[in-house]
Formats: structure tokens, sequence, C-alpha cells
């Protein structure tokens, strides 16, 4: 059984849509893409610096854009799909539930609402690896466990005053990493955001799910349009369960993920945290090989 599985926030690197603008159409696809979002997406994806595309107006339509752009060059067609909080709108297109047009609409207003929720507040995100007794170091420092990603994973969210204290004072044998992200998403800090993109999202009519796709609120199989717009809105400010999805993906029995542009944080987690399953990651186009060639084998 195939996966294909979408990243999120914090993926992105700078120039590395550059080697992609070389398959025929890629170019074209984005170019018109960036009139939806209101964003120069090549640009961003090849010229700009960290910081530019660590703008989470810029990051959110820029990840969405590429997934989707990455898939239509795969090629293959999935079993199963998800995707990772802001991946979860090209999981949501992949299984047809929204269409590119609305996916990107969508995405434009949620990262304008969630940029302007961070300014409120200095907050960001600390990833936490291994270690002893994490959630309860977490909630001992005021923090939100902002994504449980499984594998050992778990990130926290919060004000950087909260976090500093939480660096001073880690959990037994863990390792903080500090995230690339412009503030802390999925917990009450982004509040604000959710009533902005629940009033887009008012506007749209989704289709129910032609591929098989699990949230990332609880890795529950969303069995509606209607639903699945909801736990979109609501993820906002809501904690990220990828550790249920992947423990969803197991109880399928999924053989085989592949994670699109820009790939590589989720087949990690998969690789350490989905045994036996084959994790292939989208980087640059010399993989799109590699994955059609595991997809095929998952297929069979």
């Amino acid at each position: 059984m195939l996966v294909i599985v979408a990243p999120g926030q914090g993926a992105q690197t700078p120039g590395f849509l550059s080697p992609w603008l070389e398959i025929p159409g890629f170019r074209d696809r984005l170019s018109a893409w960036s009139e939806i979002a209101g964003l120069d997406l090549i640009g961003y994806g090849t010229t700009a610096d960290a910081d530019e595309i660590k703008d989470t107006a810029v990051a959110q339509p820029l990840l969405v854009a590429s997934a989707l752009a990455a898939y239509e060059a795969l090629g293959v067609a999935p079993d199963l799909v998800a995707g990772h909080s802001v991946g979860e709108f090209a999981a949501a297109t992949i299984a047809g539930v929204l269409t590119v047009e609305q996916s990107l609409t969508l995405i434009r207003e949620r990262a304008q609402a969630m940029a302007k929720a961070a300014t409120a507040t200095a907050t960001g995100m600390t990833a936490v690896l291994g270690g002893v007794d994490v959630l309860e170091s977490v909630e001992k420092h005021g923090l939100t466990p902002a994504n449980m990603n499984g594998a050992g994973q778990i990130v926290a969210g919060g004000t950087l005053e909260q976090l500093a204290a939480f660096k001073a004072d880690p959990p037994q044998r863990a390792r903080l990493i500090a995230l690339s992200v412009a503030g802390a998403f999925h917990t009450e800090h982004m509040a604000p955001a959710v009533a902005q993109l629940r009033a887009a999202a008012a506007g749209v009519t989704p289709a129910d799910p032609a591929v098989p796709l699990l949230s990332n609120a609880d890795g529950a199989l969303v069995e509606t349009g209607a639903d699945l717009l909801e736990r979109l809105v609501a993820q906002v400010s809501r904690p990220v369960r990828w550790d249920l999805c992947m423990a969803a993906m197991a109880d399928r029995g999924v053989t085989t993920m592949i994670e699109l542009l820009p790939g590589g944080t989720l087949a990690g987690l998969a690789k350490r945290g989905l045994t036996g399953v084959r994790a292939v990651a989208l980087k640059t186009p010399d993989d799109l090989e590699t994955a059609r060639t595991a997809a095929k084998e998952a297929l069979q």
C-alpha cells in the first residue's frame, strides 16, 4: 500500500525549487499558481534567502504549491494521502476535496492570518528529540506540545521567554532544536487566525475524498469534504498528531511512503517510526524515478 504525504512549515530551504524548473511545464504551473497565491512562488523558491521564506505568509503557499507541482510531475496515484500541518491542504487537493485554486486561495488567507497572529506576541517552536518525561517538562514551562510527531520527536510551542527557560532546563537526555518558523503554530497563540480562515472557508464547497485521507488532528480517515474543511480550519490552533497518522498507516498496511517536495522530514520520521516501510523523499528531480519505482512495487 502506497501513502503520499506532504510536508509542513520548516521544510523549505533556500533555492530548493531551482532544479525542478527544468522539468517541462513545472515553471509554467508555478507561474500560474503565483497569480492565485499573490506571490512570486518561483522567485521565493529559487533566489530568496532563509529569512524571506521563513515568513509564514510566504512559506505556506510556497510549500503547498511545490508539493502539488511535484505530485503532478511524479504522476502516481496513491492508496492513501496525508499532510503535516499546512501540508494537509496539499493532501486535500490530491484527495479531490479541494481544487488547486480553492486550496491556494485558502492557504493565502491562512498564511496571512497566522502571520498576523504571530506578531501579537514573540513566539516560536522547539523540536525535542528523545528525552525522559518530555511532556511533563513541556507543561512545566507553560508550553504546548504543538506537534506530536512520533519516533521520539515532539515540537513545543510558546513564547520566546518560555522557550528560553525550557532550553535552560531541558528534559533529561533530550536534544533541543529551535525551528525556523515565525510563531507558535498549532497553539492558543494562533486562535485569532481561526476566525479569518473560517470566514474564507465559508465560500468553499468541498467534495468528498476520492482517495482515503488521514486527518492530522487524530489520525482518523476523513469521510466527508465538509468534515475535512472544518478540520483544516480548526487545526490552526490545535496540535498536529502525526504520531497517530503514522499509527493509522501501520494499521492499514502501508508498505511505501513518498514524501512530496521539499521532502525529508516525514520520510525521516517514517524510517524511525514505521518499521519495514520504505520511505522516499522528493528533494530533487533525480528522486522521481526512485519514487516511481517504489510506487510501482507498492501498488503491485
